[in-house]
Order: structure tokens, then sequence, then C-alpha cells
């Protein structure tokens, strides 16, 4: 095992869903997991918000959406700038007044605090990225999961040909002028002189025009409940923000919580989406739905030779045993929770033992499982574990790891 380089990105950092078990992150050499536990990279808790900032930032630029990021000074890396909300709260406590204060790590960028107040309000308790909640740390792992580096920066990428990264450019060029967007948080009735706007992307589409001027023609005193939420249907309350896509037309709108990627339901971080054929994606759903993925890498494949096993795509030399990484082309290989492992691996890893004789089985040969206990389907294996009669074929009484061919042996045995 060769040791991490110190200065690798995340190094040590802890896995969060084995807490001990890891001992720390370790990038495996190709695939985006960890060495040790073999956890995803989003699964541990890596990147510092400083490097999100930049991954997110680098996501803007040339795009319509750089108020959202400032250039570093020193640098001139691309920074997001995360619209971070500080609410305190007076607490009445015995003697005096104690302030309770609370920190979103994000909060969507409006000039009305209420309004970004009940957005936040609107969205599940263990949803909301309140610094050092579970809702922070949701964020943190939806930030790695629907945005990946690999999605939009050929330097991330393993080992692509010029030509690949040639095609990964043109590709992230184009969901940027086509798909990409980031969501308005308003009160439904604010937006109808918006629809108008010689601004919106849609207005060439005489639908919308029309839906805009249907909305204009009723009176003030009907309530909001004309409008309802795109996902859900259900109607909107007045005075309850509202999320808008300026890439789905301004007659759309949807309810906080309702603001998700139409493949995984998960809320759409930050509120950044892609817009494809009536939907909502997360970038990776986006991708997904343009580009073959990688199943050992998760890159997306832009070379026109992969594999395709198992209901999933590969680079064809990353079509190998998650266990020890050799090249599965052509070899017997086993699936263990989705992932292919080479036949000595499972064998020594995976594989289950035999209750008769003790060894493994090998995964193309016959056996019995009862209980989670496995035989070899043989006469020397499964067998009376009082009078070795064979009981292949024969009705049997499982005790435990024993099998018995009758009540009489089954006494004999247990008395």
């Amino acid at each position: 095992k060769q040791m991490g380089l110190g200065h690798e990105q995340g190094f040590g950092a802890p896995c969060l869903k084995c807490k001990d078990k890891c001992e720390g992150f370790e990038l495996h050499f190709w695939r985006k997991i960890c060495r040790n536990c073999k956890c995803g990279q989003e699964e541990h808790d890596v990147l510092t918000s400083n490097e999100e900032d930049r991954k997110v930032g680098k996501l803007f630029e040339d795009t319509k959406y750089t108020t959202l990021i400032a250039k570093l000074k020193n640098d001139g890396i691309p920074m997001y700038k995360r619209n971070v909300m500080i609410l305190t709260n007076p607490v009445p406590a015995k003697k005096n007044i104690s302030i309770n204060t609370v920190t979103y790590e994000w909060a969507p960028p409006v000039q009305n605090q209420t309004l970004a107040r009940q957005y936040m309000q609107m969205l599940p308790k263990e949803k909301q990225p309140v610094a050092g909640s579970e809702g922070a740390q949701y964020r943190k792992k939806q930030l790695a999961k629907q945005l990946p580096a690999h999605d939009q920066d050929p330097s991330k990428c393993h080992e692509l040909s010029p030509n690949e990264v040639k095609q990964m450019e043109q590709f992230v060029k184009k969901y940027k002028t086509e798909a990409l967007g980031v969501g308005d948080v308003k009160l439904p009735g604010e937006v109808e002189t918006k629809a108008t706007d010689k601004n919106n992307v849609n207005s060439g589409d005489r639908s919308t025009s029309a839906a805009v001027g249907a909305m204009e023609d009723k009176s003030a005193d009907q309530k909001a409940s004309q409008y309802s939420c795109y996902r859900c249907k259900l109607s909107m309350k007045e005075g309850d923000p509202a999320v808008y896509a300026e890439r789905a037309g301004y007659d759309k709108l949807w309810h906080p919580a309702c603001f998700v990627c139409c493949t995984c339901s998960e809320l759409l971080v930050d509120m950044i989406y892609f817009w494809k054929n009536g939907n909502l994606y997360c970038g990776r759903h986006y991708c997904d739905s343009e580009k073959p993925r990688c199943a050992g890498c998760d890159e997306l494949i832009f070379s026109n030779e992969y594999t395709q096993a198992e209901g999933q795509n590969w680079h064809l030399k990353h079509f190998c045993c998650f266990d020890c990484d050799c090249v599965l082309a052509g070899e017997i290989y086993v699936m263990v929770n989705d992932k292919p492992v080479c036949k000595p691996c499972y064998v020594k890893n995976h594989a289950a033992i035999c209750q008769g004789c003790h060894n493994a089985i090998d995964p193309e040969v016959q056996r019995v499982t009862y209980n989670n206990f496995n035989w070899h389907a043989t006469e020397e294996c499964f067998l009376c574990s009082c009078c070795s009669k064979c009981l292949i074929g024969q009705k049997f009484m499982p005790v435990e790891g024993m099998v018995f061919c009758s009540v009489e042996c089954k006494k004999k045995m247990m008395s």
C-alpha cells in the first residue's frame, strides 16, 4: 500500500459515515473514493469552504451569473460569493437578555432579509444550512455530489487525451450557455412585470407571453392562490416566497422545498439548476442525461470507445476489480454491491463459507443457502449433522448452522 501524499486534497479527513473505522481520507489514484474505507469523497469532510467556493466560482465564470463571483486580487481565481446570513434573536433569560445567533452558511441572495428568512423556514429543518448542524453537512455533501469538479474542469480528470479535453471544454461551454441557472426568490405578485421583460429567455415563446397577459388581467384583489407550484401543483400561499428559474420562464414557480432535481429529488444546492426539456436537474444528473458516466472513476466519458456492463458504462481501462484494481476485460467477475470483483478477490474477501467443509464456495458452483448459512450442494457437505446422511433433495430440519434428517437425530445431537 503506497503512502498517501500528505499535500493531497483532504488527506486524513474523517469519514462521516464510517466514523472511527476509517483511518482518514486517502484518495484512490483514479477512483473518487477513499482507499481506507472505500466511501466516496463526498462522505468525507474533505473540502474546505474555500475550495468549494473556488469550484462554484469556476462554474459561474463566463456566464451571466458573474455577479455571484469575485476575482481574487492575487491569483485572479474566481471565487463564489456566498450570501451568508446571520440572524440574531434576543432570548429572554432569567436575569438579562442573552443574544442567540444563528448562522446560515448560505442564503438566497435577496435584498429583503425577511424574504430570505421565510425561504429558509420553508425548507425541511434538517436541510437548512445552519452552521454546525446536519443541514450544513447535507449542503456540503450535495455540493460535492451535484456539482463534481470533474464535470466542469478537465484538470480535475484522470488522464484525458488532448481531444477529450477539447470535447469536454465544448461540452461545459454549451451547458453554461444553454442550461445552467440560479433560482430567484421572489413573492409571486412581484414577478408579473418581469415576465414581460425583454430579457426573458422565453420572450419569443408565445405561450409564455399569453400566460403573462392572462396574469395581468386578474384584478389585484384576487388572492395569490392563482399561483401553483410547477412541481407539486399545490397552490402558493399569499406572502410566501417562491423560487423562479429564469431559463424556465417566469410563468413557472416552485415552493422552496420543491425546487429539486427531477432525477434524485434532492434540494438543488444553493438553487443552482440545469434546465432541460421542461425539467430541473442538478449538475450531476443533467450531465448524465447528456453523456455516459464511468462507474469506475465517476467521470463523464468523452472517448468513443467505452464498455457497457451490468447496466453501467465504464472507460475501457476502468472496468476493474473493485478490490484489487486488476482489469476485468475477458475475466470472470462477480458483482458485489453493484461493484465488479475478480474471482480471486471474491473467494478471498466475499465468498460464502460452507458449513460442511469450511471452505469458500466458488461463485459458479451450486450451493444450499438457509438463514445466512451456506453449504456446497454436494454429498460431502450438505448432510445430516448427526448421522451424515446426504440431504440433497430431502426434507431437513435446520438448527442454527446444523441440519438434521429427522427429529431423532436432532434430539440425539441436542441432548
